[in-house]
């Protein structure tokens, strides 16, 4: 089965990894063009790209898919199976329809839950305890094409994102042997996805981010680690400087009756924070013009006292 692969960042990585050691003929690899990154915006490479060309396979980053030279790299190439991983962007009918097996994709939710651009975050933020993957025939729709495979990842009480992301990234991986697997032997399921029990996980933005003390420990603590390492949440030290939270835990019942924002205690070098139930230990943050730092160290630097008002 001839197979092009289209994915971008480091989670499509695993998958492709996999394929490759699968023995899997991979006719080429469809990635986003390269990117400005750092202070001196260089152009970079992004993983999928990297390890591709680390492996001897073609890539190409077209800036379209809906034009007449990416017609012709496809009718060139004549993939029998398209597999996409992250790859970014939304594809056009023309390329879904064209192989004979279809356009696979590997999801990071239980579809239906969590279609859209962000699963693995939002359901760390929403406190959920459970997801995992779902590899599934693409069509038109958001995530909406009819369900191959499962399997369910457990989300631990203090896994932040990056856990969750590398967690899933292998079980995305092993889940989609299996299911080409099952196409190439015709055993594969199609199952068509409940439209009623969907949810969206919209992009991660800016306004996101910001943490709201005025709600409960759970919550709080949910937020911090669902956006860690990156994009990471923030809010402000009375100076009206940015504080971002690399990683917390929580005293959901914990009283210090004392108001929402309120560093209440430096026990144990971390910073403790009162909620509007309960209370959240900041354990490393970024201050504003820094580095990361354990709270201990950004206690030591005298750069917050108790009875400061985070907000």
């Amino acid at each position: 089965m001839k197979i092009l692969f289209m994915g971008t960042p480091d989670f499509a990585v695993f998958s492709l990894d996999a394929l490759c050691a699968a023995g899997y003929d991979i006719v080429g690899v469809i990635t986003q063009p390269d990117k400005p990154k750092g202070r001196g915006y260089a152009l970079t490479p992004p993983p999928v790209k990297v390890y591709a060309e680390e492996k001897g396979i073609p890539v190409w980053q077209p800036q379209s898919l809906r034009d007449e030279a990416f017609s012709a790299l496809l009718g060139e190439l004549s993939p029998e199976l398209i597999v996409v991983v992250a790859y970014g962007k939304i594809l056009p009918e023309s390329v879904i329809r064209y192989p004979k097996y279809g356009c696979v994709n590997v999801h990071g939710s239980l579809l239906p839950e969590y279609r859209g651009a962000a699963p693995m975050q939002r359901a760390i933020i929403d406190g959920k305890q459970t997801t995992g993957i779902t590899t599934m025939y693409m069509d038109v729709g958001l995530d909406t094409g009819n369900m191959i495979l499962k399997d369910e990842v457990a989300i631990e009480e203090n896994d932040n994102f990056e856990d969750i992301h590398d967690r899933l990234g292998k079980c995305g991986a092993d889940l989609l042997v299996k299911t080409i697997e099952q196409i190439a032997d015709g055993t594969a399921p199609s199952i068509p996805q409940d439209d009623s029990l969907s949810t969206y996980a919209a992009k991660i933005e800016k306004s996101d981010c910001l943490i709201n003390f005025d709600t409960d420990a759970r919550s709080v603590h949910n937020l911090i680690r669902g956006l860690s390492p990156i994009p990471l949440a923030f809010t402000h030290t009375p100076d009206g400087r940015l504080l971002k939270v690399l990683e917390s835990r929580c005293e959901a019942d914990a009283d210090y009756s004392a108001p929402a924002g309120t560093v209440v205690s430096f026990e144990g070098g971390d910073i403790t924070v009162a909620c509007r139930t309960g209370a959240v230990r900041l354990l490393r943050v970024l201050p504003e013009g820094k580095g990361r730092m354990s709270a201990a160290d950004f206690i030591r630097g005298r750069k917050i006292s108790l009875g400061d008002i985070l907000k």
